[in-house]
């Protein structure tokens, strides 16, 4: 062989090595677990559900029936975005565990859940099984704060209730405790923002200050509505910013 070229060759090898080296020795993406408790059914859930090759499509089938609609018994695909995001979050703030208050509701569930229940929202999340309604042992309020500083979708934060719901839908914060909704945040495409004036000045005077009393039926629907407008907008002004 010709000396210049058995040099080069060597040259090449030595060259590319670390490359090569780096390639087999790098280590396996690791795999994404999540324990969790169904509070209303009891049922619970602890193993892997994402490796290196991505979402485990047995697994997911699996957290498909885990995270039905209890009411009716009726399953959907649940977004695994929605479960990389809960997984993250309890990261964050080093829990290993949560306990599901809420996943997939058909639309017939939620109708009756808003007809019910204050603060459901009319075109939820819930019913494309895009969002989850969760409660940590532990750092719950951090844990709304860190979901928030992910911008990956929609973080409420429920304190008087006890849970947080996430979504991967538009990116936009809120607080709803027992007086009603004190803020909707919307992300614009470049940064956080109030949308418009969620609550009117009857309903802004009803948080205002002095001593809380509770709200009466009709101030509730009052909230309801201003709840439902809210999320309408930021559904319809997310559509905007989507590229």
């Amino acid at each position: 062989m010709d000396r210049r070229l058995f040099l080069s060759l060597i040259t090449g090898i030595a060259a590319s090595w670390p490359a090569i080296a780096r390639a087999v020795s790098r280590p396996p993406l690791a795999l994404r677990r999540l324990r969790l408790v169904n509070c209303h059914t009891g049922e619970t859930f602890d193993g892997a559900y994402r490796n290196d090759q991505g979402p485990i499509p047995r697994v997911v089938d699996e957290l498909c029936v885990f995270l039905r609609d209890h009411h009716s018994g009726e399953k959907t695909h649940i977004d695994v975005g929605v479960l990389d995001f809960l997984a993250d979050v309890l990261d964050s703030v080093g829990q290993t565990k949560a306990t599901i208050l809420s996943a997939y509701r058909t639309a017939e569930t939620n109708a009756m859940l808003a007809r019910t229940m204050f603060g459901v929202a009319e075109h939820s999340q819930h019913i494309v099984g895009r969002a989850l309604d969760i409660r940590v042992d532990a750092n719950l309020s951090e844990a709304m704060t860190r979901a928030r500083a992910m911008q990956r979708g929609g973080v409420g934060w429920y304190p008087h209730s006890g849970f947080i719901h996430i979504d991967t839908g538009p990116v936009r914060n809120w607080t709803l405790d027992e007086r009603g909704l004190d803020n909707l945040l919307v992300f614009d495409g470049q940064r956080l923002r109030l949308v418009g004036r969620p609550l009117d000045d009857k309903n802004q005077a009803l948080l205002g200050g002095g001593a809380w009393q509770p709200l009466t039926v009709p101030q509730r629907m009052s909230l309801q509505r201003q709840l439902a407008r809210a999320e309408f907008l930021v559904r319809t002004r997310s559509l905007r910013f989507t590229p």
